[in-house]
């Protein structure tokens, strides 16, 4: 193999921080969370903030993309809380507003309209705003937050949570259209901004058209309609028994709804098997702990209605078979139909984008699932001026995605006003500092702690199923929080190696506790990797590999199982080993000059 120089490449030790890899908007994840180690909650929320925008909310609803990438779970089975940490930040931050950017008086000249008030739209608001961009945010509801504010419920994310957070934004100066529904997108066009973007989500819910749905008319609900209706209080209460058809964190959220508005038998039926359910699994384990089961493997067949009224649903059994390339059938088992009584029904079983609003004669180009044509770099459309972002750009995804999107469609629409290249993508900011303080001191805490994760409290369940606006999660309190925070390994403090300086004495393999280290000869990376002291098998993550060294061997590091535990740079005599604090942080349109 070609030696490695991380030093020189940006991205090469961003690939070796898996969880601020992993994450879509690239949040700093192992900085923030020492800094709540240290109690700097002010410190570590801004730092999320600026990457995020949104830490209150994350800390509570994140799908957590960073969790499944977190090197903890390399060497036991929990990794750390990355999500709950974030929420330690946000509850014990103290006083932000200034800390935040300052939005000029004096505006540039430049007009953005703002179509849907969801996490995409806010976080271009709160990128070009400082840029001194006049910004109008056009919304149907009576508030800010978009898909946050209607299809999560209030106890798992408080409305004074939701209201901070988003009025920090709207706070910059936006221009509010409230209960305004965009029906045309000419007569936004016609109003002259200098581009417009599209964050209005994937608001169309999925019907299921079988026998029996139109007789039952008004007592079968769309599952993201029924939170809505709840988050504004068109909807108080329901029938006694409810199903609810879906397997995904949109089903979840309603069956544990209907159970704090009346629903005392609450079925949740999935067609598919419990371990291919797409709902994330810890939303599944507080639904389970509400008492409310889940059916597996059974496909809606009918919904019977008698006398105009719904009295239940009929559904069959089945099973997965697969094929050799893995793909699932599901076969009919036999088994006798199964009938389930229900007041009313909740489908939950996916949305979709749509645009009737958008004229076709815009110039606006539209493909697959009515999903518009969009450079997925740019989020730019066919039509120049205008984006798109978050769920309307690719279809539905969550809240840290929309974020990077409208990280990303911001610079797209700075560059456009500004007569730039789109495709002009501004580097990240970068920096590698060594956390030498002696010989066998660092900067950071590098001993690996052996404590596993720490359980997240939650309110009583008799309590928390009587009102749905009480917060089932209580968060960590700050000692909690700090030993959590203890169980981060520190990935962005990398080993970096100094091959004139190395001696070959091999002390650092002898002390390395993963065996993660090997001096060898060289050869093609397949073969490398099965010659290591312990063979490589994650391609994904690289090979470490140093210049010649002068007895013609190598010095090879797997990533994947280093621990950045720093005792090969302690146990080095000659100090070709050093621990080098490496920050990433993407630069947002905020911050180019």
């Amino acid at each position: 193999m070609e030696p490695t120089h991380p030093t020189q490449d940006p991205e090469y030790f961003h690939r070796v921080v898996d969880c601020q890899y992993a994450c879509p908007a690239h949040t700093p994840v192992p900085e923030y969370i020492r800094l709540i180690a240290a109690e700097r909650y002010t410190d570590a929320y801004m730092i999320n903030w600026e990457s995020n925008v949104f830490p209150g909310i994350l800390g509570r609803t994140c799908d957590r993309p960073c969790e499944p990438a977190c090197r903890r779970g390399r060497v036991e089975e929990e990794p750390v809380a990355i999500c709950r940490l974030k929420r330690v930040a946000a509850d014990n931050k103290g006083e932000v507003r200034h800390r935040m950017p300052q939005v000029p008086t004096q505006k540039n000249g430049k007009r953005i309209a703002l179509i849907g008030g969801g996490p995409a739209s806010l976080t271009v608001a709160r990128d070009l705003a400082p840029q001194g961009y006049e910004i109008h945010l056009y919304d149907e509801w009576n508030k800010g937050g978009g898909m946050m504010r209607t299809q999560i419920p209030a106890f798992r994310l408080p409305e004074s949570v939701l209201d901070e957070e988003v009025n920090y934004i709207l706070d910059m100066g936006i221009h509010t259209h409230f209960n305004q529904f965009v029906s045309s997108l000419k007569e936004i066009l016609d109003k002259e901004y200098d581009a417009v973007f599209v964050g209005t989500g994937a608001p169309k819910g999925r019907d299921l058209m079988l026998p029996g749905r139109e007789e039952a008319g008004n007592q079968v609900h769309i599952g993201i309609q029924f939170l809505a209706n709840v988050a504004f209080g068109h909807l108080t209460q329901v029938g006694k028994k409810i199903i609810v058809l879906g397997g995904g964190n949109t089903a979840m959220d309603c069956c544990r709804t209907s159970r704090r508005l009346g629903g005392e038998q609450v079925h949740v039926v999935v067609r598919s098997p419990f371990e291919e359910m797409k709902a994330s699994p810890w939303e599944i384990r507080d639904a389970l702990a509400e008492d409310i089961p889940i059916l597996n493997n059974m496909p809606p067949k009918e919904f019977v209605v008698e006398n105009g009224k719904l009295k239940g649903m009929i559904f069959g059994k089945v099973r997965a078979e697969y094929d050799e390339n893995g793909r699932r059938k599901l076969i009919p088992t036999g088994e006798p139909d199964v009938f389930i009584e229900a007041d009313e029904v909740i489908i939950a079983i996916g949305q979709d984008n749509a645009f009737p609003w958008i004229e076709r004669d815009l110039g606006i180009e539209f493909g697959k699932w009515d999903l518009p044509v969009l450079n997925k770099i740019t989020f730019q459309s066919t039509r120049p001026n205008v984006f798109f972002g978050g769920d309307a750009a690719f279809g539905p995804e969550n809240v840290i995605t929309a974020v990077a999107h409208g990280h990303q469609a911001a610079i797209s629409i700075h560059n456009f006003c500004q007569g730039k290249d789109v495709l002009d993508r501004p580097a990240p900011m970068t920096n590698l500092v060594s956390q030498k303080m002696g010989i066998h001191e660092w900067s950071y805490d590098s001993p690996v702690v052996v404590d596993e994760r720490y359980a997240v409290p939650h309110e009583n369940k008799a309590i928390a199923l009587q009102d749905r606006k009480v917060e089932v999660e209580l968060g960590f309190d700050e000692p909690t929080g700090f030993k959590e925070a203890q169980r981060c390994l520190n990935c962005d403090v990398q080993t970096v190696f100094t091959p004139q300086s190395c001696i070959e004495c091999d002390a650092c393999v002898d002390i390395c506790p993963t065996t993660c280290i090997t001096f060898t000869e060289n050869g093609d990376e397949a073969d490398l990797r099965t010659r290591l002291n312990a063979p490589a098998e994650n391609t994904h993550q690289p090979l470490y590999v140093s210049e010649e060294l002068p007895t013609k061997r190598v010095m090879v590091k797997d990533e994947d199982v280093c621990l950045h535990c720093g005792l090969c740079a302690e146990r080095c005599p000659t100090a070709a080993w050093d621990m080098q604090k490496y920050w990433y942080n993407v630069t947002k349109a905020s911050k180019i000059l």
